[in-house]
């Protein structure tokens, strides 16, 4: 039996203690704390310490919390918008207005599916041309009436189908990055699972930029990488420690301004907790971006990606 199944059935069991000793008046508290203390010793054991490979593990978990799970737990009063005003709709990006604490935001977002047809409606959280115009459509909606703008990172990558070369993936994704450089509202983006490649980057030039604590981000999968590298996809173990992908990597570098905690586990563990530290979070720092003025935002936002990636001149040996 699988140490994730073993948790699944003791969090089963204390669940169903409960409900007996809600219903029928037995006292089970006794029980169910051995059982707790089983099941948090468990989850100590197997969680402490996770190796890079193990965080991409839990990054890809099915169970994981999604987008529209934040979406409708963090923020209020969501609207979606639909369409790129061309050729249609991509559901695996979603777009819409909504309210933080409150306050109107713009929420873009990539969205997994959890059924077969789901992930086929939703292309697996890939995003095609279609979707980055949709993304654009709604930066610029965005900057019209000043509403700042948050993006929901989780993807594996732009959709690598025919359909997204022939209609230009890589225009599209460029010509967002060019759209949220030049922005003139603060963007806010969060890394919830996986951010893959391009097709991450393209929503997450932002002012400020989050990660959940088990979420990766990387120019490309570890498997995509072991291929390239090693002509091996089997070492894609030692492609995850290479890439620094993981969220202390990148906040230790850098390329992100916070790691948002969660359970052990994964957030699948305790949403409501994980959603409410990442509700925090956004507040905290969209604040901190509003007392910005505008040119300090676009100067301070240029300056970051200047700053991105390290190098060295060498002096030549020609006398």
């Amino acid at each position: 039996m699988s140490n994730e199944r073993t948790l699944d059935l003791l969090e089963a069991k204390i669940e169903e203690l409960r409900q007996l000793n809600a219903a029928d008046g037995i006292d089970l508290s006794g029980e169910i704390t051995k059982l707790e203390k089983k099941l948090l010793d468990l989850r100590r054991e197997l969680y402490s310490n996770l190796s890079d490979w193990e965080r991409v593990g839990i990054a890809r978990n099915p169970k994981r919390p999604y987008s529209l799970n934040y979406i409708e737990t963090v923020f209020t009063d969501f609207y979606e918008l639909h369409g790129d005003r061309i050729l249609g709709d991509d559901r695996a990006l979603l777009t819409g207005m909504a309210r933080l604490e409150g306050s109107p935001v713009v929420v873009i977002a990539q969205q997994k599916g959890r059924s077969t047809e789901e992930n086929k409606e939703r292309f697996f959280g890939m995003t095609r041309p279609i979707g980055y115009r949709k993304a654009k459509r709604a930066f610029e909606f965005a900057e019209r009436f000043g509403f700042p703008v948050v993006t929901l990172v989780d993807t594996p990558g732009a959709y690598p189908g025919l359909e997204s070369e022939e209609s230009n993936i890589g225009g599209a994704i460029a010509a967002s990055l060019l759209t949220m450089s030049q922005l003139k509202v603060p963007i806010l983006s969060v890394v919830i699972g996986e951010g893959g490649s391009g097709g991450a980057l393209a929503i997450a030039l932002a002012d400020r930029i989050l990660m959940l604590e088990n979420a990766i981000y990387s120019v490309i999968s570890p498997e995509g990488a072991a291929a390239i590298l090693w002509k091996n996809k089997e070492q894609a173990k030692e492609a995850a420690v290479a890439l620094n992908l993981t969220a202390d990597h990148l906040h230790e570098l850098g390329l992100i301004d916070e790691v948002v905690p969660e359970p052990l586990g994964g957030a699948q563990r305790d949403f409501d907790r994980t959603a409410a530290d990442l509700r925090v979070a956004l507040v905290k720092h969209l604040g901190e971006l509003r007392e910005l003025e505008l040119q300090e935002l676009l100067d301070a936002r240029y300056a970051r990606y200047r700053a991105v990636g390290k190098f060295q001149e060498q002096e030549s040996d020609a006398a």
